[in-house]
């Protein structure tokens, strides 16, 4: 922009590049454009005069007026506990329930803590941190938010695609929860006898039989001799299991229905926005801890409970000299904390600016890693006292997955009496859980979509959430005909595999080496006052990064081919995992070659452009952003530097532009933008 002063007056001139030079649109920048006066800047008005303070005052307030109105449109949290809440709710999922009990059994019981503990201290906190910093810094969401670094925008769409994919099966495991939840309003549950239409010869009742036959089997597994009748209930009922994935079968139109309620619910919950979301999160976070403390309560007075406890807890140390356990640890922390999802950024980005960043970023990840030591107590006093009754060792029952939550779990509640009230609070409880997540999932979509392409979607969030739920939905179909868990097993071996790893290095080494950890300490201090330990840095930079780097070898590694029990899947149903597990990754090296094409300048300086940071990044209020600017010597009126500071703001003739419609010079359009450096 070139100001000059012409026969006393003054005029701006901008040069708006064409739209095929580095200068992006409005629509990926969000530079936002006003005619205001220049009085602020340069304390003339456009007559000639000098301006009042009044005038000054005004032109600032119209400015403020019109960046709070873009934020009233995004929306926020209505209350200070409806981010926190949310977080924990988004964090705490099934894998707290149906995984990390499982492997803290089979990886030495409370050995396993020590590894566990340690990869939260040097990974998921360091992420989580990193992610709810700059989520909140910029209230932009995953994609959008790479304005901080260009060149990596392709890391945010890979986090909305990881999002998508869950988000698919993740409400089909909502759908049988909510099957089993309808199931159980019944004064004998359905799934404790072997009086059933769809029972056979084989189905045994455990729940009234004290006497175990050491071959019996309880999971996924097929067993030779007698299937329980939970599994059958399971397999012949639930899911009328398929011969494989090459055999889709017919529709389950009882699944289908909860399907489309389970999708309903999420719509209901999202369509108005987070304020809406932070308001049932008052009720959904807490809800399963209760349920939690009563199962608790109530497993600890039954027989068997304490062996069950003891095969938690009890240290294996020799257990430490496995290097499978240490990765598994790793691994665990990476999933349930919630890292490279988006959904932490999305999260923190509804947040106000100066909200206490550090200390929640201390609280989530260690609420929910306790969360999933308080769910293994819950879950190994039930199963100790089904070994008892069933007579056997607590190792012949436990299982991971489906296989526990669906099998042995109801059947262990199956021996409990009154059996429907406690199978009604168990489900209940884990339809809860899993619409937590599902809900920052969701939002992360969502909000990717709108803040990416603001002045068309983000007044038409609801129709945005709306078609996104049907479609959604549709494909989730392939999951519940008879062979769907076939399907949903590929998307869950695959998707969220190794593809969250890169994408969190690259995440990582972004904005800790591109825009440097010093300047995310900036940030961070202007936000809470105060600067975070120099540690922080380090783990930013460098142990972190190995940190990712090494569970991703560790994934690659052991990453074996999918398999559902006893079935194994043909060679194209893998293939279509891996392309699952690739899809994520595709656009990080696409979106840097897109980029870099339709830059201007020589390749070096495409490259170097696009690893800085966009003019617009910042914050989003008005007063931050005048004191963001301050901190780096800029004003709010600034030059638009595209690349040479010389080649946008050069000389005019001595010759005053046109007046206006209305003769006078009183106005222009002026960009509230950083100085290219």
């Amino acid at each position: 922009m070139v100001v000059k002063n012409y026969y006393d007056r003054v005029f701006c001139y901008l040069d708006i590049p064409r739209p095929e030079k580095r200068f992006e649109s409005a629509s990926g920048l969000e530079i936002l454009f006003s005619r205001v006066s220049i009085r602020k800047a340069t304390g003339i008005n456009m007559s000639g005069r000098r301006s009042s303070s009044g005038s000054s005052s005004s032109s600032s307030e119209s400015i403020a007026k019109m960046k709070n109105q873009e934020t009233d449109e995004r929306g926020g949290w209505g209350g200070k506990l409806d981010f926190m809440l949310t977080c924990i709710g988004y964090a705490v999922g099934l894998g707290n329930i149906w995984r990390f009990p499982y492997l803290c059994y089979k990886s030495g019981g409370g050995a396993f803590f020590i590894p566990y503990t340690l990869f939260l201290l040097i990974c998921g906190l360091p992420l989580f941190f990193l992610e709810v910093s700059y989520g909140q810094f910029s209230s932009l969401s995953p994609i959008a938010i790479w304005k901080v670094v260009p060149m990596f925008k392709g890391v945010g769409i890979g986090m909305l695609v990881c999002s998508g994919i869950v988000c698919i099966y993740y409400n089909v495991i909502i759908a049988w929860t909510l099957y089993y939840l309808f199931s159980s309003f019944r004064a004998v549950l359905p799934w404790s006898h072997c009086g059933n239409s769809w029972n056979d010869e084989y189905c045994i009742d455990e729940s009234h039989n004290g006497t175990g036959d050491g071959n019996l089997t309880v999971g996924n597994l097929t067993s030779n001799l007698s299937v329980p009748a939970s599994e059958q209930f399971w397999e012949r009922h639930v899911l009328q299991l398929s011969s494989g994935i090459e055999e889709p079968g017919n529709m389950r139109w009882e699944l289908m229905g909860c399907l489309a309620l389970a999708w309903l619910c999420v719509f209901f919950c999202l369509f108005k926005g987070v304020k809406v979301l932070g308001k049932v999160m008052h009720f959904a976070a807490p809800f399963p801890y209760l349920v939690l403390l009563v199962l608790l309560v109530r497993g600890c007075t039954l027989p068997g409970a304490i062996d069950g406890i003891r095969f938690y807890i009890v240290p294996r140390w020799e257990k430490l000299a496995d290097y499978q356990v240490w990765g598994d640890a790793a691994l665990q922390i990476f999933y349930s904390v919630g890292m490279a999802w988006g959904g932490i950024i999305t999260m923190a980005s509804y947040n106000k600016f100066n909200n206490n960043v550090y200390r929640d970023a201390m609280l989530v990840p260690l609420i929910n890693c306790s969360t999933s030591l308080f769910a293994g107590f819950v879950i190994f006093a039930i199963l100790g006292f089904m070994a008892h009754e069933g007579g056997k060792s607590v190792d012949e029952i436990v299982k991971q997955g489906p296989g526990l939550v669906f099998v042995a779990y109801p059947q262990a509640i199956a021996m409990l009496p009154v059996s429907p009230l406690w199978a009604v609070l168990f489900f209940l409880m884990f339809f809860t859980i899993g619409l937590d997540s599902q809900f920052g999932m969701f939002e992360t979509i969502l909000s990717g979509i709108c803040d990416e392409f603001p002045h068309v979607f983000r007044k038409r969030k609801t129709l945005i959430c709306g078609v996104a739920c049907v479609v959604e939905f549709f494909i989730g179909i392939t999951c519940i005909t008879q062979g769907g868990i076939y399907v949903l097993q590929i998307m869950d071996w695959y998707c969220a595999s190794f593809s969250l790893m890169l994408i969190s290095l690259f995440e990582c080494l972004a904005l800790a080496w591109v825009y440097g950890t010093d300047n995310l300490f900036r940030d961070i201090e202007m936000m809470i006052g105060f600067k975070p330990n120099f540690l922080w840095q380090y783990m930013w930079k460098f142990i972190t990064p190995f940190v990712i780097f090494s569970i991703w070898v560790f994934s690659m590694v052991t990453l074996g081919a999918v398999t559902y029990g006893d079935y194994v899947y043909p060679d194209w149903a893998i293939a279509v995992g891996w392309m699952l597990a690739t899809v994520s990754m595709v656009p990080i090296p696409f979106m840097a070659i897109y980029q870099i094409y339709y830059a201007s300048g020589t390749l070096m300086e495409r490259v170097s452009h696009l690893l800085k940071s966009d003019p617009s990044w910042g914050p989003s209020q008005p007063e931050d952003r005048r004191r963001y600017l301050a901190l780096l010597g800029l004003s709010e009126l600034e030059t638009i530097s595209t690349g040479d500071p010389d080649s946008n703001c050069q000389k005019r003739p001595a010759t005053p532009p046109p007046p206006r419609g209305n003769g006078v010079y009183d106005e222009t359009t002026v960009a509230f933008l950083p100085n290219h450096q």
